[in-house]
């Protein structure tokens, strides 16, 4: 795979219209002491904003989350995907999409993988310039709290880290063109540290997906406020589309501090209408591992109209819901795939079952 350029534009809304282009470089190899696998740096530039920085990972619990997975069927998981059979379910694993990696199984799997992204080497400069006094973690209530990077800082580098739970979310806005929906920030739980501790912290670590972008940037300006002497900020994102990024790109933040995200495998494209349900790009340049997204959108297959699911399959669908509600993750996923392709998650599953 060679280097990759993306120009891309779209209208943010009727008078305002976002162009840019995404840079990504060849994947690299990256070692680590539970596995390893590649990751491969980027940047995304939008009109005469500074560059977001970017960089994508592979290995073997990412790609299990993006892309597919061997899971024995088991009795409970079935029924909650809603899969009937009059037959014992087959011992042998079966291949699922990283959509149906579900509760606490999907934590401990995302876990994995950020514990991997954190002891890479794109990080490595970072935990040797700064002390464990430096660094804050910045979880965002509900889907970040579930990604353990603290936990993933001190099983590679020993150091405890502050953390400073946020609870910022959507709610409804009709005033907002093209998302009716704005931003509240109700938690920022700072209070536990002191003043001094507060101007030592030179490296925040933020942990949410990214789908509009709309949380991510008001998040980090927020924290930005708090914390005055910042150097740079991580952002731990496993899942986050090119639009969404481009807001983020665009933040006053972004212009005196350097922002990089850190994301599994691919960035995705947002679907409309509301720009909340985010698929894979199926232009194998955006993929580390290219036979990975071939066998991904396999499984998929087509409706009976002839499309490819997978290119509206949403890589979250509930985002914060899979882990803490798997069966709303399954309603949701059951209302996308009907509304745009008269099928039911159950349904794909037996069509696979039955190759």
């Amino acid at each position: 795979m060679s280097h990759f350029n993306y120009p891309f534009a779209f209208l943010e809304d009727s008078n305002h219209k976002v162009e840019g282009s995404l840079e990504l470089t060849e994947p690299l190899p990256c070692d680590h002491k539970s596995g390893g696998g590649f990751f491969r740096t980027g940047k995304l530039w939008v009109n005469d904003c500074h560059p977001l920085q970017i960089v994508l990972y592979h290995n073997d619990a990412t790609s299990k989350f993006i892309y597919l997975h061997d899971n024995g069927l088991d009795e409970n998981l079935m029924d909650i995907i809603g899969v009937k059979s009059a037959a014992p379910f087959s011992t042998m694993p079966q291949k699922l999409p990283g959509q149906l990696c579900l509760g606490s199984d999907r934590a401990k799997l995302i876990g994995n993988a950020v514990s991997e992204i954190i002891g890479a080497l794109p990080l490595a400069a970072t935990f040797e310039q700064y002390k464990q006094q430096n660094l804050a973690v910045f979880p965002i209530a509900r889907e970040g709290l579930k990604y353990q990077v603290a936990e993933a800082i001190y099983s590679n580098y020993g150091y405890y880290c502050d953390e400073v739970v946020l609870d910022a979310h959507h709610v409804f806005d009709s005033s907002v063109p093209v998302y009716n929906r704005t931003v509240e920030l109700t938690l920022f739980k700072d209070k536990d540290l002191d003043q001094t501790q507060k101007e030592n912290i030179a490296v925040a670590f933020l942990a949410d997906s990214i789908a509009s972008g709309l949380v991510m940037k008001e998040v980090v300006a927020r924290v930005s406020e708090r914390f005055e002497n910042l150097k740079q900020i991580e952002v731990i994102s496993p899942l986050a589309t090119i639009r969404g990024l481009c807001r983020l790109a665009q933040s006053e933040v972004n212009c005196h501090i350097p922002v990089r995200v850190h994301v599994f495998e691919t960035l995705l494209k947002a679907l409309p209408p509301d720009f909340y349900y985010s698929a894979h790009i199926a232009d194998a340049n955006f993929h580390i591992c290219p036979d990975q997204e071939e066998e991904y959108r396999a499984w998929w297959g087509k409706d009976a109209a002839g499309n490819d699911i997978a290119d509206t399959a949403c890589a979250g669908y509930g985002w914060s819901e899979v882990f803490y509600a798997p069966r709303k993750q399954i309603q949701m996923m059951n209302g996308q795939l009907q509304s745009r392709h008269s099928l039911t998650i159950a349904d794909i599953v037996t069509r696979n079952l039955k190759k």
